[in-house]
């Protein structure tokens, strides 16, 4: 159920807004994304953009709030291209607990993760155990850009970098900043899919040196027919998809979490192991 807040954005509200949020509902999501370069036609705050968008949408829908996440992420793989800006993993997870375990602090229980970029994956992974284990939040991580794949790749051609996928989500945040007039040299589409498919699966994970393994113009993919409209009807889908999908998990977790803190508890009240 959503509640009358003007924005969902954690930094936009007041300190008794933000209490009073807590005290009704607990949730927190952290947008996840990255600096780097899309290509002549998309910005480079393209991942981020999309996590804040969609993490706002989501928001809405299950009544939380949006912390105010860095836009940098890990992605040394695009740095031989300028406006791309890349953190190390350690500083981003620090960044990204450190932040987390401040709302913690302030009463904040359940933490959603919506990750645009797949560079940041990894060290999302091992943030997220440490959120629980050592602060005691219930944590989902999600991967809003393969919900998008899995939605809307039918028709916009896959997730490619720089894509179609890429400029609906600008479209439904900042059009201002998507440029198709611009689009220009995109990479052979073919080595493009093979090159994903390969560091997609669950089996084997290469390690790339740098985009150019993929595209060797940094992007590649036929965003020419995105348009504001569709971008917004993506935007509501996916939202409503994880909104509807996280909402489930949690109470899964509740279920079962909720079931071993009570053993632990009266372990604790017994004076036992």
């Amino acid at each position: 159920m959503s509640h009358a807040l003007a924005t969902r954005y954690f930094a936009d509200l007041t300190q008794p807004e933000i209490a009073a949020q807590f005290e009704r509902n607990p949730l927190v999501l952290l947008p996840a994304g990255s600096v780097e370069q899309h290509g002549p036609h998309l910005p480079t705050g393209t991942d981020i953009f999309a996590a804040n968008v969609i993490s706002h949408a989501v928001a809405e829908r299950m009544d939380g709030l949006v912390l105010p996440a860095t836009p940098l992420g890990v992605t040394p793989m695009h740095m031989p291209f300028e406006g791309t800006i890349t953190l190390t993993p350690d500083t981003y997870m620090r960044v990204v607990k450190e932040t987390c375990v401040s709302t913690a602090q302030h009463g904040a229980k359940y933490l959603l993760i919506l990750n645009w970029h797949e560079g940041n994956i990894p060290s999302l992974a091992i943030a997220a155990e440490s959120l629980h284990r050592d602060h005691g939040m219930t944590v989902l991580t999600v991967q809003a850009c393969y919900v998008a794949a899995e939605l809307y790749g039918h028709e916009c051609n896959g997730l490619t970098h720089g894509g179609e996928i890429e400029a609906l989500a600008v479209l439904a945040h900042r059009p201002d900043l998507v440029h198709l007039d611009r689009i220009d040299y995109s990479s052979d589409h073919e080595l493009g899919r093979s090159m994903d498919r390969l560091r997609r699966t669950r089996s084997y994970q290469p390690v790339l040196t740098d985009i150019r393994s993929i595209a060797p113009t940094g992007w590649y993919g036929s965003p020419e027919h995105a348009t504001v409209e569709k971008g917004e009807r993506m935007l509501r889908d996916i939202a409503d998809a994880i909104a509807t999908e996280a909402t489930e998990i949690f109470r899964q977790l509740d279920a079962v979490q909720g079931g071993v803190a009570e053993v632990k508890q009266l372990r604790e009240a017994a004076g036992g192991s």
